[in-house]
């Protein structure tokens, strides 16, 4: 009998993203990230002058970040701790969108708090990885954790049948992005792994029933 099978994002999920994303920005960039808009492309301007940055420089940026300001990074509440109780029950990785020239970065951050977690990165949905990660483990059941509710979406599409829980850890962008659960693509929205945990052992209990 196989074990169940946790697959979880890193950022805004395990670790704290773009709040020091923000701080570094302000830092050393001179550009401001307003948190109120919606998006990247009309979030990050020049600080001198006010115009927008644009949507390649963005991308740079991000790299840029993902290169060198990993140490900025830190856990989400409870996140550790969650990991740990889950890998008592399930097997647990991680699917992070930061392409695959950050994964080793990646799987030594998270072991540096603590996680010693197999790390499989991804560009764009996440149903295909996530689809290709089930197929390696074939779990005896399956949960998915992330806080963008468009790889809720894609994940629904083509495994229906994992358990998917929205859950973004950062309160400053939680209340203003899209809820996957409203839109029907989730089981459930909780941004606190206090409450997620119990929830998340419960639906993995019940489905080995």
């Amino acid at each position: 009998m196989t074990r169940p099978l946790v697959i979880s994002d890193c950022d805004e999920v395990l670790l704290h993203m773009i709040a020091p994303f923000r701080e570094w920005l302000g830092e050393s960039q001179g550009i401001t990230f307003d948190m109120n808009k919606p998006n990247f492309v009309d979030a990050l301007s020049w600080t001198g002058t006010g115009e927008l940055v644009e949507l390649s420089e963005v991308r740079r940026l991000l790299n840029g970040f993902f290169e060198s300001e990993m140490h900025r990074q830190t856990p989400v509440a409870g996140a550790v701790e969650a990991m740990r109780a889950l890998s008592e029950v399930a097997d647990v990785v991680v699917l992070t969108n930061v392409g695959d020239a950050h994964q080793a970065n990646r799987t030594r951050q998270l072991a540096g708090h603590g996680l010693d977690l197999k790390v499989y990165t991804n560009l764009g949905p996440k149903g295909p990885a996530l689809q290709r990660i089930l197929d390696e483990y074939r779990p005896s059941r399956a949960a998915f954790i992330d806080d963008i509710a468009h790889h809720h979406n894609s994940v629904s599409q083509l495994a229906p049948e994992v358990i998917r829980l929205h859950l973004c850890g950062e309160p400053e962008l939680a209340p203003k992005i899209s809820c996957a659960h409203a839109a029907g693509h989730a089981h459930a929205r909780i941004d606190d792994w206090a409450s997620a945990l119990p929830w998340l052992l419960d639906r993995l209990g019940e489905q080995g029933e």
